[in-house]
């Protein structure tokens, strides 16, 4: 046995001696390659200069060479047990094959740095890259060995792992290029549902959700998401829109002029800085006219609707307003100044209706405080009650909240006991149970809510009965 391991090694080393100057040279831009980033070059989400950028674009182009190749190469082996002309040519290929994937690494490290390019999938594309290239090396160093028959398995087993290693890379390449569900957009409904269930939205009614989101996510999230974050900016949530880049705000509330992205978007196209860039659709004037109107409304995650802005798809699924408050709007000012729950607006427009908030009193907050806000009931659209000393006494209360949509309950003491009393909230789409008592029997008591939409029930009795934590209605029944 040692012997053998002996002569393994002598024979690698000979095959050592064998390399040719020039590979020397490609291993050593690789591992010159594998450090840039984490000694030299820190991707900080900043632009580093044009001609960066400008050998950086050679990327795309060149990266193709290595595919080719690393795919030709499994064809060209199989094919050498019959004609040993090819297998020759084989070996040339994984050499071309080993130095174009060391170039392809060197420009998209500039294009990333450069363009200032940064996010989780750029850095998994990188890495792939790096890694692709180790295990080109080593098919380069062992296949000699591997056509002596000295190690016979050896090599194969790379080659497969250096196609998983490109599919896996490739992957993380198109999802920069096109966004994170480029494979998912156009799927059919019935294969989204299983494979690419669409992520929950808080207020799924608001008019971020149904307008200002689908137009960032079409045109801007390829960019600024979770796939790359060009300036440090994500666009692909309302919280990550508010939050800015590195160079600050991009939205300013009630102040669309001084918005950068509204600024950027209506630019002229053969300016530098219009966006979306790289040839992308730019956005189309009724798109721009709903962002702008939204952000000169205040920019809210909530509000279902914004002055100015009738939408026809709208009609059907506009919910009825809520109330005129206004004769109530000093006592209104006055909790909202308090030191305890408050009522918040949706909107400057009253019929809009007032959200209930109780996060800063949240722990003192309960069954006889809840009972205070009664008088307020036909104005109120939402309740955040989450983690606050209400229990189940407080469900009647609610179930007189005629025009509640959203009702948060999480990490309260509801058992669920009297929970069908809610069953009367017909506008209710969101209800938030989670981390409470309630069973999958107190749950069936809305089947016939017909608006319910986001039934949340994780970490309850009730999940049990279903395999999801976040469950829609249909699926925790």
């Amino acid at each position: 046995m040692i012997a053998g391991a002996a002569g393994t090694l002598r024979d690698l080393q000979q095959r050592m001696r064998r390399i040719p100057i020039a590979w020397v040279g490609a291993i050593t831009a690789g591992i010159v390659v594998v450090f840039l980033p984490s000694r030299f070059f820190l991707l900080d989400g900043r632009s580093h200069g044009d001609w960066l950028q400008f050998l950086g674009r050679f990327h795309p182009l060149v990266v193709h060479l290595p595919i080719g190749l690393i795919l030709l190469l499994p064809l060209l082996e199989l094919a050498g047990a019959r004609r040993p002309a090819l297998r020759e040519a084989a070996g040339f290929v994984l050499q071309i094959a080993l130095a174009t994937c060391v170039i392809s690494i060197f420009f998209g490290f500039l294009l990333a740095y450069g363009s200032g390019e940064m996010g989780g999938t750029v850095t998994r594309h990188m890495r792939g890259g790096v890694v692709l290239t180790l295990e080109l090396l080593l098919c380069n160093i062992v296949r000699f060995s591997w056509g002596a028959g000295t190690l016979p398995r050896a090599y194969p087993t790379l080659l497969v792992g250096t196609l998983l290693t490109l599919a896996w890379t490739a992957h993380q390449g198109g999802s920069i290029a096109h966004g994170s569900d480029y494979l998912t957009r156009y799927m059919p409904a019935p294969m989204k549902r299983v494979l690419a269930p669409s992520a929950v939205v808080a207020h799924p009614e608001s008019f971020f959700a149904r307008h200002i989101y689908p137009v960032l996510d079409t045109k801007c999230v390829a960019c600024h998401g979770t796939s790359k974050e060009q300036g440090g900016l994500r666009l692909d949530s309302y919280e990550a829109l508010m939050a800015g880049g590195k160079d600050g705000a991009v939205i300013a509330p009630r102040n669309p002029d001084r918005s950068i992205l509204l600024q950027k978007v209506t630019l002229p196209p053969k300016d530098p800085h219009f966006m979306p860039a790289e040839g992308r659709p730019p956005l189309t004037p009724d798109e721009i006219a709903r962002i702008h109107a939204w952000v000169l409304a205040g920019a809210s995650a909530e509000t279902v609707s914004v002055p100015g802005i009738f939408i026809e798809e709208d009609r059907e699924q506009a919910l009825p307003p809520v109330d005129d408050y206004s004769a109530l709007i000093g006592d209104i000012r006055q909790m909202q100044q308090s030191q305890g729950a408050k009522l918040v607006a949706v909107s400057a427009t009253p019929s809009d209706g007032l959200i209930l908030r109780t996060v800063d009193v949240a722990g003192s907050f309960d069954d006889a405080q809840l009972a205070k806000f009664e008088r307020f009931a036909p104005f109120i659209v939402e309740a955040e009650l989450g983690r606050t000393a209400i229990t189940d006494a407080s469900l009647e209360t609610l179930s007189q909240f005629k025009h509640l949509r959203a009702l948060h309950l999480e990490g309260t003491a509801v058992t669920g006991r009297t929970l069908g009393k809610l069953s009367s909230l017909s506008q209710l789409t969101y209800l938030n149970l989670s981390g409470t008592r309630v069973t999958s029997e107190a749950v069936a008591s809305f089947k016939n809510v017909s608006k319910l939409r986001h039934l949340y029930l994780f970490d309850t009795p009730a999940e049990l009965a279903s395999p999801a934590a976040e469950n829609s209605l249909s699926s925790a029944q």
